[in-house]
This record gives C-alpha cells, sequence and structure tokens, in this order.
C-alpha cells in the first residue's frame, strides 16, 4: 500500500501567477488554490471527496483548482495528488461563512410536489448530475469570467431559502435581475452539454468548459444552442425570462467545479 506524505497548507491568498485565477476563498461554496509540487510536463490528477479536480498549468508550476461544496464541514479537507512515479496527500481546513436567509412566496405547488412532480424532479436531479459530471481535458482559456447578462448581481449565493414558510436547500448560483428577452451571453468558450426544461430551473443551458469546470443558466424565455454545439465567448446561450420556479425575470447562473457549486462571485472581475 502505498503511503502518502501528509502536508498542512495554510490558507493563503491566491497565487500571483500570469494565468488569470478565480479569488481564493477557502470556505463552504469558495475555492482552494493550491500549488502542487509536482515537476514535469505530465499533469498531475488530483481528487476531492471522490472527484476529480481541474488542475493548470502556469509557466513551469501546476495549480489544483478546487470547488469546495456548500455541504462541506468545517473541518480538513483531503486532497489525492497523483503524479508519474509519486503520489501525495494534502489537506486545507475549510473555514467559516455565515449566509443570510430569505423568505419567498411562491406557488403552494411548487413547494409541497404532487407525486408526479417529485418523480419528474427526481428523473430530472439524474440528468442534471450526469452533466454536471463531465470531464473534458481541455483547459479553460481563463477562469475569470464576464457576467453572462448585464444586470443587478444579488449576493444571494449561499443563502437558505425560505419557501412559504418551509426551508430548502441554499441557493446554488447567481442571481442576475434582467428583463425578459435580455440576451444571455456565454461568458466562456465551452461546449454546450445539454438543454431542456426543468421543474424548478425552467429552460436550462449547461455549457462545458473544460476541466471540470460547468456552467448552468436557468429560468430563461428562449434557448439558443443545441447541445453538442461549439460556443465562443460571447455567443448568445438564451434570453433572460422566469421559466421554472421564480417569482421575476433573472438569470440563474450557476458554475459547477468538480461537482460543487461554487460562488460565481469569485470568478467574476470587479
Amino acid at each position: 500500500m502505498k503511503r502518502y506524505a501528509l502536508l498542512l497548507l495554510s490558507l493563503s491568498p491566491s497565487l500571483g501567477f500570469s494565468y488569470t485565477l478565480p479569488l481564493e476563498s477557502a470556505v463552504p461554496g469558495g475555492v482552494k488554490i493550491i500549488h502542487l509540487d509536482v515537476h514535469g510536463d505530465s499533469m498531475p490528477y488530483v481528487e476531492v471527496d471522490g472527484h476529480r479536480a481541474m488542475v493548470v498549468r502556469d509557466r513551469a508550476d501546476w495549480l489544483a483548482i478546487i470547488g469546495i461544496p456548500l455541504s462541506a464541514p468545517l473541518a480538513p479537507q483531503h486532497v489525492l495528488i497523483h503524479s508519474p512515479g509519486a503520489s501525495q496527500e494534502v489537506e486545507f481546513i475549510v473555514g467559516d461563512k455565515r449566509y443570510a436567509t430569505q423568505s419567498l412566496s411562491v406557488a403552494p405547488g411548487q413547494v409541497n410536489l404532487s407525486r408526479a412532480d417529485l418523480e419528474r424532479v427526481n428523473r430530472e436531479k439524474v440528468i442534471i448530475e450526469h452533466a454536471l459530471s463531465r470531464w473534458t481535458d481541455d483547459e479553460p482559456e481563463a477562469l475569470r469570467l464576464q457576467q453572462p447578462v448585464p444586470g443587478v448581481r444579488s449576493s444571494s449565493f449561499g443563502m437558505r431559502r425560505i419557501f412559504n414558510g418551509e426551508a430548502r436547500n441554499p441557493h446554488s448560483g447567481m442571481d442576475i435581475a434582467a428583463p425578459t428577452g435580455t440576451p444571455v451571453k456565454a461568458p466562456l468558450a465551452g461546449s454546450v452539454i445539454d438543454t431542456g426544461h426543468y421543474f424548478f430551473n425552467g429552460n436550462t443551458v449547461f455549457v462545458d468548459h473544460g476541466r471540470g469546470l460547468i456552467s448552468m443558466y436557468c429560468h430563461l424565455s428562449a434557448i439558443d444552442v443545441k447541445p453538442g454545439q461549439r460556443v465562443a465567448a460571447g455567443t448568445t446561450l438564451g434570453a433572460v425570462g422566469m421559466t421554472g420556479r421564480a417569482t421575476g425575470p433573472h438569470l440563474h447562473w450557476g458554475l459547477s467545479l468538480n461537482r460543487a457549486w461554487v460562488d460565481p462571485e469569485l470568478f467574476v472581475p470587479n
């Protein structure tokens, strides 16, 4: 059995490399950046909680860009690093972050689901998980993204939603208020994984940007791309709407990194 060297990594600021990185925030729903002690041209394989994590190269350095799930405990998180001829384990500490709570009123049938609606939601969960599990070796063009639609960005990521007095899972994306019909642009080049209409998310587009970075665009009034289509940054994916469970026209923009929903604010230049 291989023996792993255990290294404790401090919560240092994002590394100052030329590759444009997201902001580092080692909290639930945040991003941890690890400078790998690996040399050579072969990309190391990094695994977190059973999922492959993004690795990018800047000059001679390899960096792991790790998404931290909103459900992550405030405890050491273990990272396995495999490179030719060697393996090691590192850990980092997930810090605390208190997200706000929001109460919303929606149609009762969107909270206490009928048997048919619940069966539909469960079928859709499988489809969404399949989209988020996609992995391609193509390196993302950048890790700082332009806002996909103009408008006021809410600070709702991670917010505990209470619908009609009943608590639900934390909000896993950024809401951007914009008029119905406003074009939604791809913030980064990628390939369309899937499109569809979902009970909660309404009309939705999933885009693969490479190495475990998946973006999701929900509540659209129209979809302008097809599965398998390659899109450049700035390509129109669809239009803002309020399909699915929505109280007004807006874009729900989600970013998944190694199958963890992370705060898009960390990827958007201020």
